[in-house]
C-alpha cells in the first residue's frame, strides 16, 4: 500500500511538473512573439494615439471673456477640430487642423503645440505668449518643425524651466500654397515670400492674420504685441522677420535662422512696388524713421552659408539704429541646417534676448 500511494504521489508530481513546464514554454513563447510582434504594430502605430481628438480648452474663461483690464485675451471661438500628430519627448502632444483663413481665403494646415505651464492650474487664467514657427524649403504640404525630430518643442520647455526662454505656445503653418520642390517639377523652387503678391494666394495675410486669429480662438493668448513673435530657418526666416518689420504694431520679436534678406521670388515679376513692401531693407529703413515702435530681430546664421554676406550688411546698415534692435550670432562652422539652428538659439542667446524683451504669462 505505503509503496502504491507513493507511485501515486510520485505520478501527480510528476504532471503538474509537466503542466508547469508546458505553461513556462507558452509563456516563453508569447514573450518572444510580443517581443518580436511589438516594433512591428508600434511601427504601424497600432498603439498610438495619433489622429485622436485633442482640445487645448481647460474650461477656463470662454469667448474672449475676462476680467476688466485683463492683458490676457481668453479664447473666443469657434473652437477647432485638432487631432494629435505626435506626441514629445515629455509626452506633450502636438495637434494640428485644417484651417480656413477668413481674410486670406486661403485654407491650409496648422500645427500646435503648449508647454506644460499651459495645464498648471495657478495659470488658469493668464495668457500665455506665442511664437509662430515658419519652416524652410516648400513648406507644404507639411511645416517641418512639428516633427519631434528637430527637437524644438524639447528645447522650448527645457530652456522655459532653466528660466532662458518663456513658456511660448507654438503655432507651425505651412508657409506656401503649394509644393514645387517635388524631382522632375515644371516650376522648381517656386515660393511665395510669405507675402500677399498680386495674382495669388495671400501667404502674407494668412501668415500674420489668419494663423493669429486661430490660436486666439482656441488659446489663452495675450491682447498686446508684446505676447507675439515669429521664429523661421531659411524661407521661413525671411517672412517671419519681414512680418515683425512690417506689421510691428502686431509682432514685437522674431529668431531669422538663415535667412534671405530681399525677396526673390519670380512671381514678384511686373510687381515692383508690391515687392519693396515686402522687402525687409526698405521695411527696417521705413521703421527707422518712423521711429517706432521698438522691434527685437535676432538674426543667426551658419559661419559657411552663403547667405551670410547679405545678413552681414543688413545688421550693419539697420542693427540698433532707432527701433530695429538686433542680436547676430555666428555659427562657427555652420551650415544652411534646421538641426542646428535650433540648439543655436539657446548658446548663441537668441531665445533669451527675445524672451527679456517679451511678456510672460499674464492675467
Amino acid at each position: 500500500m505505503s509503496n502504491s500511494a507513493n507511485g501515486a504521489y510520485q505520478s501527480r508530481g510528476h504532471r503538474r511538473a509537466k503542466r508547469a513546464k508546458r505553461w513556462f514554454l507558452v509563456a516563453v513563447c508569447i514573450a518572444v512573439l510580443g517581443a518580436v510582434a511589438y516594433p512591428v504594430l508600434n511601427y504601424f502605430d497600432v498603439f498610438s494615439d495619433k489622429g485622436d481628438p485633442i482640445s487645448f480648452d481647460d474650461g477656463g474663461g470662454k469667448n474672449g471673456g475676462g476680467k476688466p483690464g485683463a492683458k490676457a485675451l481668453m479664447p473666443t471661438g469657434p473652437k477647432a477640430d485638432f487631432k494629435i500628430s505626435g506626441t514629445v519627448q515629455d509626452g506633450s502632444k502636438i495637434a494640428v487642423t485644417t484651417y480656413e483663413g477668413k481674410k486670406s481665403g486661403f485654407t491650409g494646415k496648422v500645427w500646435v503645440w503648449a508647454p506644460e505651464e499651459y495645464k498648471d492650474p495657478k495659470y488658469k487664467d493668464s495668457g500665455f505668449p506665442v511664437l509662430i514657427a515658419l519652416p524652410g524649403g516648400a513648406g507644404f504640404p507639411n511645416n517641418y518643425w512639428m516633427g519631434a525630430d528637430l527637437k524644438l518643442e524639447d528645447s522650448v520647455q527645457k530652456w522655459a524651466k532653466e528660466g532662458k526662454s518663456l513658456p511660448f505656445i507654438i503655432a507651425m503653418p505651412v508657409l506656401n500654397p503649394e509644393n514645387h520642390d517635388k524631382p522632375g517639377d515644371k516650376t522648381p523652387g517656386r515660393y511665395w515670400d510669405g507675402s500677399d503678391i498680386p495674382g495669388q494666394p495671400k501667404m502674407g495675410t494668412w501668415l500674420t492674420e489668419d494663423v493669429p486669429q486661430l490660436i486666439k480662438e482656441n488659446f489663452r493668448t495675450i491682447k498686446s504685441r508684446d505676447g507675439w513673435a515669429f521664429m523661421g530657418s531659411s524661407t521661413g526666416g525671411t517672412a517671419g522677420l519681414k512680418a515683425v518689420l512690417q506689421k510691428p504694431d502686431k509682432f514685437k520679436a522674431v529668431i531669422a535662422s538663415g535667412p534671405d534678406i530681399v525677396p526673390d521670388s519670380l512671381l514678384w515679376k511686373g510687381h515692383e512696388k508690391e515687392r519693396a513692401d515686402n522687402n525687409s531693407k526698405v521695411l527696417a529703413q521705413r521703421l527707422i524713421a518712423k521711429g517706432g515702435p521698438d522691434v527685437y530681430l535676432g538674426l543667426q546664421v551658419g559661419g559657411n552659408e552663403p547667405v551670410k554676406p547679405p545678413i552681414d550688411a543688413f545688421v550693419a546698415k539697420y542693427g540698433n539704429k532707432g527701433p530695429v534692435k538686433t542680436k547676430y550670432h555666428v555659427i562657427q562652422g555652420g551650415e544652411h541646417n534646421a538641426k542646428t539652428y535650433v540648439p543655436a538659439m539657446e548658446s548663441g542667446g537668441l531665445i533669451q534676448w527675445i524672451s527679456e524683451h517679451m511678456q510672460g504669462p499674464v492675467a
